[in-house]
């Protein structure tokens, strides 16, 4: 900027500002640790707002599923627990999944969204995984709660039993659009199975069908899957679930774990305490039941 702008008063007042914060530096930096630790940490911060920001998914049944301010499912009571474990009350941030979960992470974690919101103290539904871990230096991934992995339901009086992909080539199966169960099923031996694929908004929509009779076999989570059973009042014992492996697909599936922002590790620690009572307590077990979900050990 050209100082040729200014009236001389205002750059001696400048100057004079500039001398006077250069002169203190010194004694500020000689203050003992325990002045200068007085800045807030970010726990600090939670503990004087008395709420926990919570990460969730949109349109993610059954984990977290319905408008804004009626969300259910799994990872909502266990946010929800979560906050009340350690003494706050929950304070929900659905939100739509981007590109992939580093976008995600990006969003809602670490950094926050270009369109204003977010981020949150904590991002429930995180893979934990060390190679995703590593790509994602900035969020720290932690506390798995639950393992996931994607099934083959059917009726076993219709289909009695599911070995691999070729048991289904005769067969119409549903599947959830844009997911990697999708992806693994149509791109099978290039196209095997695509022309008997049926895309659904929604895996536990994709499950529904075949409890209807609509469909033969429904290529889902097994979340999904017993969600769907479970919403229909069915008896699970009448249905299967059968594992199908693919390429691409973890053959022993994947654990779901909590994410914060890399430096916050006091309250990573905390969650994870919390985490621990709830599982030993037998709650985590009953929010699992509550929504006709198997706890499987992650």
């Amino acid at each position: 900027m050209n100082h040729s702008s200014h009236p001389a008063g205002t750059l001696q007042r400048r100057s004079l500002l500039k001398t006077a914060l250069l002169a203190a530096l010194p004694a500020a930096v000689g203050l003992p640790a325990t002045v200068r630790a007085q800045e807030p940490t970010a726990l600090d911060k939670i503990r004087a707002s008395g709420v926990l920001k919570i990460a969730l998914y949109k349109d993610n049944a059954p984990w977290s599923d319905g408008s804004v301010a009626h969300m259910s499912g799994l990872d909502v009571s266990l946010g929800e627990a979560l906050a009340t474990a350690l003494g706050l009350k929950p304070a929900l941030l659905p939100f739509d999944a981007g590109e992939n979960m580093g976008d995600d992470l990006r969003n809602m974690v670490w950094k926050g969204h270009y369109l204003g919101y977010g981020p949150a103290d904590v991002m429930l539904h995180v893979p934990v995984d060390k190679y995703f871990m590593g790509e994602n230096r900035q969020a720290f991934i932690f506390a798995p709660y639950a393992r996931e992995h994607l099934v083959v339901l059917h009726n076993p009086k219709k289909l009695a039993q599911v070995y691999n992909p070729e048991d289904l080539q005769d067969l119409k199966v549903a599947t959830e659009q844009g997911t990697g169960a999708s992806s693994a099923i149509l791109g099978y031996k290039g196209g095997l199975l695509r022309d008997h694929v049926v895309l659904f908004k929604s895996g536990t929509d994709a499950a529904t069908a075949v409890l209807k009779g609509e469909l033969d076999a429904a290529f889902v989570s097994l979340a999904q899957a017993e969600s769907a059973v479970f919403q229909m009042k069915l008896d699970r014992k009448d249905w299967a679930f059968s594992k199908l492996v693919l390429p691409g697909v973890p053959p022993n599936g994947w654990p779901l774990g909590l994410a914060v922002k890399a430096d916050s590790k006091e309250l990573a620690s905390l969650l994870d305490g919390a985490l621990d009572r709830l599982r030993s307590s037998g709650e985590l077990l009953q929010i699992f039941q509550a929504q006709g979900l198997t706890l499987a050990a992650p």
